[in-house]
């Protein structure tokens, strides 16, 4: 008999009041107003601990939403991402009431340096005993790249091939700079490390020089688990080289799979296995008791649902509060001016009342149920079977009800199926990457990291990021 897929379950977070879901913010009961306070990330813990989560999904951006009407002021009153803390320092709180929980946590490559982060990530899993796990983004606000210094943003796929080098030089530090019994700590004779099996990395490129050694001994994994969101061309490539779980999505299960296709045909191509690299989507699911009691809380959710929060995230360069709700939305982008190949990612054909209507009403995403826990399940179960998905990302609509929801209420329910660990399985301490592949606790053989171990190759150079269909073969 065929073993059901398990779903990996994540809850998707961010340190801010509004994350994704905007406008809910001062909904009845909703938390979201205390992540500022240490206690809302210690209960917060111990309900994904005990309810069975594999990860809290940590968000993070290190700019102001500043493009629509030319300014934040949207953002800020609607508490767009901003206020923000940094996500990597609400990990140890966590990790301390908490035995099995992972954490994915958002870091930019584009604007720090890679010795401090690596750094950084090495502290957090050894604190956390193994269980953190680093989403990988490039950054792309703008306001972002004016706080680091420079006019505006570097060009999408030249941040991948910076990146691509970024990570070049965190494996050197994390996989070859210590080896795995370089500490020792040898009273009789006074030595904590042995000094020979230490090394520096000594990397020089136009980019970065990073003599080394690592500051930090290695830890549970050595290389935190290596999530990523994507779906551009250069993401996918970049994907195939480097990440493990890949966070990604489409309205449909035909676009869904053929991201999911295009990203194992890059594992492939950088000498993995398709099955080395697995996929999350962000899911929306509203449970009840009752098929009433679910769709009340939906009700709810989109009375409260903002406008100009959603339009604010998505960096509109144009405000289509004000254009006539009949008109096409290509129309409307004629009439003011704006540029339609930066707003490509519009549903030119709609009118402006179809897409605002839209923004908070009705059924957008592919990986959305509403409904009772046997309702939810068998959706769940469809997209796992059917999608191909391996888990989902909860996107979150109360703090901390949506939570608790699923795991008073689906989880016994996904248990019963087979699709969720056992309550004994759930509860035993392992890697974030164990927990996820079963495969141990470091990255496989085949991951480009792997070249690095026991000192190798670290002055040989790395081929380029390739991006088929732009580079030449």
């Amino acid at each position: 008999m065929t073993e059901k897929k398990q779903l990996i379950l994540n809850l998707f977070e961010m340190a801010c009041i509004s994350h994704i879901s905007h406008g809910l913010w001062p909904l009845p009961g909703n938390n979201r107003h205390r992540f500022d306070d240490i206690e809302y990330w210690l209960e917060l813990a111990q309900i994904l601990e005990e309810g069975g989560f594999d990860a809290v999904f940590l968000a993070d951006v290190i700019g102001a939403y500043d493009v629509f009407r030319e300014g934040p002021e949207t953002a800020l009153r609607e508490g767009l991402q901003s206020p923000n803390l940094d996500p990597l320092l609400v990990v140890p709180a966590m990790a301390a009431v908490t035995k099995r929980l992972g954490f994915g946590v958002t870091f930019s490559t584009t604007y720090e340096p890679p010795f401090a982060f690596a750094r950084r990530a090495s502290t957090l899993d050894h604190l956390t005993k193994g269980r953190f796990g680093w989403n990988i983004v490039t950054s792309y606000l703008p306001n972002a790249a004016r706080n680091f210094g420079l006019d505006g943003e570097i060009p999408h796929d030249r941040r991948y091939e910076l990146a691509d080098e970024y990570l070049d030089v965190l494996y050197k530090l994390w996989e070859g700079s210590w080896d795995d019994d370089a500490v020792v700590y040898d009273r009789e004779r006074r030595i904590a490390t042995d000094p020979s099996k230490v090394r520096y990395i000594d990397h020089v490129s136009e980019n970065h020089r990073v003599a080394g050694p690592h500051i930090v001994h290695p830890s549970r994994q050595r290389t935190p688990v290596l999530f990523q969101a994507t779906g551009s061309p250069a993401g996918t490539e970049f994907a195939g080289r480097h990440a493990e779980l890949v966070f990604t999505g489409g309205r449909t299960t035909e676009e869904f799979q053929r991201n999911k296709q295009s990203m194992q045909d890059a594992a492939v191509r950088n000498g993995r296995a398709a099955d080395d690299v697995k996929f999350i989507a962000s899911a929306v699911v509203v449970v009840g008791r009752t098929e009433e009691e679910a769709a009340d809380k939906w009700r709810l959710y989109q009375e409260y649902a903002s406008v100009d929060g959603y339009l604010a995230h998505a960096s509109l360069p144009v405000d289509l509060t004000v254009a006539p709700r009949d008109l096409t939305i290509a129309e409307a982008l004629k009439q003011s001016g704006t540029e339609l190949t930066r707003s490509s990612f519009l549903p030119l054909h709609l009118t402006v009342g179809q897409f605002l209507d839209g923004l908070v009403g009705g059924r957008r995403e592919r990986f959305h149920v509403v409904g009772t826990p046997t309702v939810v399940a068998d959706e769940i179960e469809r997209w796992l079977d059917e999608d191909g998905v391996d888990g989902i990302n909860l996107r979150q609509y109360h703090s901390f009800d949506t939570a608790r929801d699923f795991a008073e209420l689906v989880v016994p329910e996904l248990r019963k199926r087979g699709r969720l660990k056992s309550e004994a399985d759930a509860s035993a301490p392992t890697s974030l990457r164990d927990a996820l592949f079963g495969r141990g606790d470091r990255l496989p053989d085949t991951h480009i990291a792997a070249r690095y171990r026991g000192g190798a190759n670290l002055d040989v150079p790395v081929p380029p990021l390739r991006f088929p269909g732009r580079d030449a073969a």
